[in-house]
């Protein structure tokens, strides 16, 4: 069944390079469908990240007022999340249901060079051989080493920017804690990629900037749409009563 699945992927793959002759240029189109038919999944998951950035000071409260009571402080945080209409394992749930497609993908490409021999899988001349890893073009020379270089550099730092863009408005002490993550992760993606094929690269480099761009455009949307509200309920203005008050007659003074 799994086999099979990813017998399909390859004869979609084969399929847009002979019709675009391009095996590279295949797998990005490859990549661009997957992530249009992830792309209603990825929006629920930015969506609950969106939630979780709004709710975050009020679960900082809870936490820091119940910090010595775990079992009320589980409580109140559920009632935060009723109160909000927030579930936690929404934004878990969408990256679960689009894992099979994505390893299915990684485990075709890296298996790329034995579907077929005398096959010359190549991205327009840019990228000689999407079958060889950096590791092994390494020995060749700068000049055949580079788009290699620049694959690696993306696959690694397409991990790091969004951790930098989800961050930026945090505070500083958490900011500083995750750009650590960040810059710790880069290295492990590096790592990685070094012993990875270049089209494993390309499809994760095209995926993580599709990625990107989604998550920008769909929480500006949000935050657009948010401010939107908050506009609408500061514009309501009470209504002004008009009340005319008599004015006072002077007593008469009595003559003496």
């Amino acid at each position: 069944m799994w086999d099979a699945f990813k017998d399909w992927i390859f004869s979609c793959i084969q399929f847009f390079s002979n019709f675009v002759g391009d095996w590279g240029l295949a797998i990005i189109i490859i990549t661009v469908i997957f992530r249009l038919i992830v792309a209603p999944i990825m929006h629920k998951q930015i969506k609950s990240s969106f939630q979780m950035q709004k709710i975050q000071p009020l679960i900082k409260e809870v936490q820091t007022k119940f910090s010595n009571d775990p079992v009320r402080m589980n409580e109140e945080m559920q009632k935060l999340y009723a109160e909000t209409k927030f579930n936690p394992l929404a934004g878990c749930l969408p990256m679960l249901l689009q894992m099979p497609i994505f390893l299915a993908m990684f485990q075709t490409l890296r298996e790329l060079g034995g579907r077929q021999t005398g096959t010359s899988y190549t991205f327009y001349g840019m990228v000689p051989d999407l079958t060889l890893t950096p590791s092994e073009m390494f020995s060749h020379g700068i000049a055949a080493f580079f788009p290699y270089l620049v694959l690696m550099l993306v696959f690694a730092l397409a991990t790091f920017l969004p951790m930098i863009l989800q961050n930026i408005h945090n505070d500083s002490a958490q900011r500083n804690q995750m750009l650590i993550m960040g810059g710790i992760m880069t290295l492990m993606m590096l790592w990685i990629s070094w012993g990875s094929p270049a089209g494993v690269l390309l499809f994760w480099g095209t995926s993580s900037v599709i990625g990107i761009l989604q998550n920008q455009i769909t929480m500006r949307m949000m935050k657009k749409a948010e401010a939107a509200k908050e506009a609408e309920m500061i514009d309501v203005k009470p209504v002004k009563v008009n009340v005319e008050r008599k004015q006072k007659k002077k007593r008469p003074t009595k003559k003496r």
